[in-house]
């Protein structure tokens, strides 16, 4: 009989990005379940602070993934308490500005690009070294399904989703020979707080209520559904678990199928 249940060895080590929050801290809280070891950063010290009280097993440190110096530490704390890792979830991320291109302040595009492209780059450089010595290992992109489609108003979450992407591949390529797997899992509209806040904004870009907004975006998806963080968490859990022992190189739609991300209204 199969064995569906996913429970991870009692040594395995996983490292979350911004995981104090949001789905990260859906994602830390899940693999925590199922035996992993937890580490997290995230640039709230308040939302750090929260997450350890309900998780006490885990450990954190904080951080700006924007800022490599500061990911070094992360490595470096990571290293003190467990010595290895076995998973890196790049979780980071922010919305960005809600705009046409033309009116895209330069610095709000950078802050995006830092934040959902760069960081990335930063935490998997960092983590291969240990996922080598390991001997095998898994890193989980974020994605999006902004990654397979233009996203009007969005330019700089999706060019930096879209390069996720091709990174998730290349990754893949590179550290495949060293047992390594590189995935993406790319959610559609997430229920929370943050997609609330993007409704928000896209609606008064557009001069429409966030009710006529939110209607649209559901109807992006043939399963007319926003996903839940634990969706995500689960999928994650899936890929880094000895079922997902063959995947490597894949970006995962977790969107009930989006047909169109054209936002017509």
């Amino acid at each position: 009989m199969l064995e569906t249940s996913i429970k991870f060895e009692q040594d395995f080590v996983a490292l979350i990005s911004a995981g104090a929050s949001g789905i990260g801290k859906v994602v830390a809280e899940t693999l925590l379940s199922m035996g992993a070891r937890v580490h997290i950063c995230d640039i709230s010290a308040e939302a750090i602070e929260s997450f350890l009280a309900k998780n006490p097993d885990a450990s954190a440190t904080l951080c700006d993934v924007a800022d490599f110096k500061q990911v070094e530490a992360v490595y470096r704390d990571l290293n003190d308490k467990y010595g290895k890792l076995d998973l890196l979830v790049n979780n980071a991320g922010i919305a960005g500005p809600t705009a046409k291109v033309e009116d895209i302040d330069v610095d709000n595009w950078q802050q995006t690009i830092d934040v959902d492209l760069n960081a990335q780059f930063y935490f998997t450089k960092l983590a291969v070294p240990m996922l080598k010595q390991n001997g095998s290992g898994s890193i989980i992109n974020v994605s999006s399904n902004a990654a397979f489609f233009g996203f009007p108003l969005r330019s700089p979450y999706t060019a930096s989703k879209w390069a996720l992407i091709g990174l998730t591949k290349t990754w893949a390529m590179e550290l495949g020979p060293d047992n390594i797997r590189v995935n993406a899992v790319c959610p559609g509209s997430v229920k929370g707080p943050r997609i609330d806040g993007v409704i928000e904004r896209d609606a008064k870009e557009r001069g429409a209520t966030a009710e006529e907004v939110r209607h649209i975006y559901q109807l992006q998806s043939s399963m007319r559904l926003f996903v839940g963080p634990e969706d995500v968490a689960n999928m994650i859990a899936f890929l880094a678990s000895p079922l997902g022992a063959c995947i490597s190189g894949q970006a995962i739609g977790l969107d009930g199928h989006t047909e169109s991300l054209s936002n017509n209204i």
